[in-house]
């Protein structure tokens, strides 16, 4: 297994694929774990940018001494 093999390739956006997806044949219970599932994701997300901004202040912090 190749350490690229979880980056997406060119033209293979996931995102768009997930957007693009046909909602009908999903069940209720399929459709609130699809919302469970982004929601956690969004979490997740979030967390990392928050990160990525305390870090950011953090380094800033550190050169302006």
């Amino acid at each position: 297994m190749d350490l690229d093999d979880d980056l997406p390739r060119k033209g293979d956006d996931p995102l768009a694929r997930l957007l693009k997806q046909d909602l009908g044949p999903l069940s209720v219970a399929e459709l609130e774990a699809r919302i469970a599932a982004l929601e956690a994701e969004i979490a997740r997300t979030k967390s990392k940018i928050e990160g990525a901004v305390n870090h950011k202040a953090s380094a800033e912090a550190l050169f302006k001494r």
